[in-house]
């Protein structure tokens, strides 16, 4: 599949979670339970509930972190979150930032875009921004953020080289990013790697934790530091939809293996 397909995927399923967020809203069918349909494979991120700056309405369940707990924000700062989202990472970072900073939102999804927009209106921050826009070409200025974080979105990039190489342009010198991810231990059978669906649950797009530093490496970054490790647990029924029973035992009891990293690092400058 082409990195092209592979972007109208992601582009069309969280166009997707963004309208049924909305339906949700508008409904109270089904409040935050997903009961109106979800993903089929859910993420495993923290809990945010006593996170401050935490909007529920912008907290749809699809990160697998809260990379803001260890990004070390100051009070005005000039954050950027990468896929943003319906907003809640910029929401929780406008918590820390204060009046004097500032918080933009970059996501590919227009319909995740307007949305993150509307939560921006009822909240009245004026210096909360969101745009739409591609990770791997991001419509910013050079040296303009002093921390980037991102919450299980660069997994989804096809081109992360790309991506770590464009985060580091629009870094200030000696700026840092502080990313939640998914990565894998080994390597994934062919099944999963290849579904768009498990692609677009965060699950196939992810690179080797190995080859996913080194990138970030390879990009001019210094003082890479993991800060947080978390098994990603498959549901049997999921796994039984693309392996077959000795694959199953295979999977969960061999040196392969799904995690969520928060990982850090600064622009060497």
């Amino acid at each position: 599949m082409k990195a092209e397909d592979l972007k109208l995927i992601v582009q069309e399923k969280y166009g997707q979670i963004a309208q049924q967020s909305l339906i949700q809203e508008q409904t109270s069918c089904c409040g935050t339970s997903g009961c109106c349909g979800e993903l089929e494979f859910s993420m495993i991120g923290d809990e945010y509930i006593n996170v401050k700056g935490h909007n529920a309405d912008a907290d749809l369940g699809l990160g697998c972190g809260i990379p803001t707990q260890f990004a070390n924000i100051k009070q005005g700062d000039s954050v950027l979150d990468l896929g943003s989202g319906a907003g809640n990472d910029c929401f929780v970072a406008r918590a820390i930032v204060g009046e004097t900073g500032k918080v933009t939102g970059l996501d590919f999804t227009v319909a995740m875009t307007e949305k993150a927009r509307a939560n921006n209106a009822k909240l009245g921050f004026t210096n909360v921004e969101f745009i739409q826009g591609d990770i791997e070409e991001m419509p910013l200025a050079d040296n303009q953020f002093d921390v980037i974080v991102s919450n299980c979105v660069l997994n989804l990039v096809p081109n992360k080289q790309k991506a770590f190489s464009e985060i580091y342009r629009v870094l200030k010198p000696e700026g840092h990013f502080c990313v939640s991810d998914v990565v894998i231990k080994g390597e994934l059978p062919e099944k999963l790697q290849k579904d768009a669906e498990m692609y677009a649950g965060c699950v196939a797009g992810a690179s080797n934790i190995n080859d996913y530093l080194q990138i970030i490496h390879n990009q001019g970054f210094k003082d890479i530091v993991i800060h947080k490790e978390k098994v990603i647990s498959i549901p049997v029924n999921v796994l039984e939809n693309y392996l077959s029973k000795e694959e199953i035992v295979s999977f969960t009891t061999g040196e392969t293996g799904i995690i969520s990293i928060t990982v850090s690092a600064k622009k060497s400058f």
